[in-house]
Order: structure tokens, then C-alpha cells, then sequence
């Protein structure tokens, strides 16, 4: 782990469903001080069973600085760190947290907001409205889709007076059984700044479909790279320059995980290609980048362990 990357033992006080397969933790200090400031739109890392690292929205109250609260989605086919937190953490029990970092952060010169949230993409909008009912000067309207109402994250508290007119919530199953129609909010441009949460394919199609906004205007959650399996993802080589050292990178795992399998410690902290702790130098081969935090020029001869492949065969590492 890096030095200036620093973790904090943070207790979990609650833990609750909020939707089917959503999970909230609640978490404070063990001995009751405030936590590090964060503004509407941050999330954490939070360092999982296992030890892997996983960024989660912070979906809480920012002014309320006695605790930290992430709601997690279990997936059930995924890497397993989502899975082993929501199953295997317990009330009581602590977890090592991160410094909250923020790219998605409410504008200041905005006076009016549009909120498109997909499922768990709710997170980081919730504290973000939060934020806006406090503050009240500000108007806002959330759009959050999602499959059923089961599956809906907060959904009682969205049905709350203060959040009355303010929120529309559409379900794909059930009485209404197709998804919505988003253009017609995007058709023309009303000032708003509009900031989008959710699948990747939902945040495909409003990028698309706000390519005549101002791009000033258009934000989305961008706290981590697309760590969903590629179809044509495959097994590759690092050669470990310094100790001649070949390992073999399944397509399923990434170089971080598989340094770490063979006992080889690497610098890292976000795990979700933002943070920059896990830069290598790259001697030889060609890289599949897939981090957020290269410039154009340093890609030829860096690339960041936990997120990015090799496009050749073999990718040579100064490490």
C-alpha cells in the first residue's frame, strides 16, 4: 500500500437492505470523531475481506461528518467483493476506508440540475440532493429507472413531501413494462446541468442523446474504469524486469491480482484506475489502457496495474 495513500479503521454501526440485493453500512470513527470532509458526489475506497480495494459513492449526509454511509450492491457474479462485504461484515466489525476523492462534484455555477440514476447509481445523486434540499436555493429534478420497485434503492424516502415533484421513478417491470423514453428531456437545452449515475448503457444512451448540450453541462460518474470483462479479454505475459520473473494473467484476473497471487507487492489504493498509486513502467509491449489518469504521452511507457491489459503477448514491467 503507499505511504501517501492513507486507510483509516472505521467501525461499521449499521447495516440494512435498502433495496433487494442493496446493502447500507454506516460507518464512524471507534472513538466517535468526526471523519474527513467530503462533498456531495465523493466516494471512498473501502478495502474489502479479502484485501482488495473497491470505490464506493458516499451516499450520506455531507454535513454530517460523525459517519460515512455507502450502499453496496450484491453481485452475485462478480469478483466477489461486493459479495463478501455485504455477506461476510457484520455490525461491529471494522473496515479499513480511504480519503474521500471526488470527480463528480455538483457545479457551482449551476442554478438548476437534472439527475438520470440507473439502479445503485443512485448513490452518489442521493447525497447530492441532500445537499441541494439543505442548501434550498437551488432546483433539481432526479429521473431514477430501475427494474421494479423491490430493486429501487431508498425508495420510501424518495416518496417523502420534501422530495414531492422532484423525483420521478420508473420501472421497467411490472405496470410499466418498457423502458423510458429519455429524449424528449434532452431535446432542447434548458440550462440545466445534468449529471447521469447507472449502467453503462444508460449512460451510453444520454451521452448520446445530450451530444447537442454544452459539454460544461454534462457530468458522469467517472470515480472508476469499466472493470466489466471484456468478450475478447484473454490470458497474457508480464515479464518482471528486475527479477526476471514470467507470470501468466488469466483473462478473468487482473496484473494487480495476479502480482498479488504470486506474492509480489505493488503500490496501490483505489484499485479502480483513478488514483495513480499502481503507475509501473512498461519496457516493452503494447498496453490496453484502460485507466483515467495517463496522459497521452506517458502511455507508451506506463500503465496502471489494476485496470489495464496487454494488447500484445507479452508486456514488459520495470518492476
Amino acid at each position: 500500500m503507499s505511504e501517501s495513500f492513507a486507510l483509516q479503521a472505521l467501525v461499521v454501526t449499521q447495516k440494512h437492505w435498502v433495496a433487494r440485493d442493496i446493502m447500507s453500512f454506516e460507518l464512524q470513527h471507534p472513538e466517535g470523531q468526526d471523519l474527513p470532509s467530503f462533498c456531495a458526489g465523493a466516494h471512498t475506497p473501502v478495502q474489502v475481506p479479502g484485501g482488495s480495494m473497491r470505490a464506493y459513492s458516499l451516499c450520506g449526509n455531507p454535513k454530517d461528518l460523525s459517519r460515512y454511509q455507502i450502499a453496496v450492491k450484491r453481485e452475485a457474479n462478480g469478483r466477489g467483493g461486493s459479495k463478501r462485504l455485504v455477506d461476510e461484515v457484520q455490525v461491529g466489525q471494522q473496515l479499513n476506508v480511504g480519503l474521500p476523492q471526488n470527480m463528480f462534484e455538483l457545479s457551482p455555477k449551476a442554478s438548476q440540475f437534472l439527475f438520470i440514476a440507473g439502479g445503485i447509481g443512485i448513490t452518489p445523486i442521493r447525497s447530492m440532493m441532500t445537499e441541494l434540499l439543505l442548501e434550498g436555493l437551488r432546483k433539481f429534478k432526479l429521473i431514477y429507472l430501475t427494474r421494479d420497485a423491490e430493486s429501487t434503492a431508498f425508495l420510501n424516502e424518495f416518496q417523502a413531501p420534501q422530495y414531492q415533484g422532484k423525483v420521478q421513478i420508473h420501472h421497467d417491470q411490472g405496470e410499466a413494462t418498457r423502458s423510458m423514453d429519455l429524449w424528449p428531456v434532452f431535446e432542447k437545452f434548458t440550462g440545466a446541468h445534468m449529471y447521469c449515475c447507472g449502467p453503462q448503457p444508460l449512460m451510453d444512451a444520454v451521452r448520446d442523446m445530450s451530444g447537442h448540450w454544452p459539454a460544461s453541462a454534462v457530468h458522469f460518474e467517472s470515480f472508476g474504469a469499466d472493470r466489466r470483462p471484456k468478450a475478447d479479454d484473454r490470458a497474457f505475459q508480464v515479464v518482471l524486469h528486475r527479477s526476471g520473473k514470467t507470470l501468466e494473467v488469466p483473462a478473468d484476473q487482473s496484473i494487480l491480482e495476479t502480482l498479488r497471487r504470486h506474492h509480489i507487492s505493488i503500490s496501490s489504493s483505489c484499485e479502480s484506475g483513478t488514483c495513480g498509486s499502481c503507475k509501473v513502467g512498461l519496457l516493452e509491449g503494447v498496453a490496453d489502457h484502460r485507466d483515467m489518469v495517463l496522459r497521452d504521452d506517458e502511455k507508451s511507457d506506463h500503465l496502471m496495474v489494476c485496470v489495464s491489459r496487454a494488447q500484445s503477448d507479452v508486456l514488459v514491467l520495470d518492476c
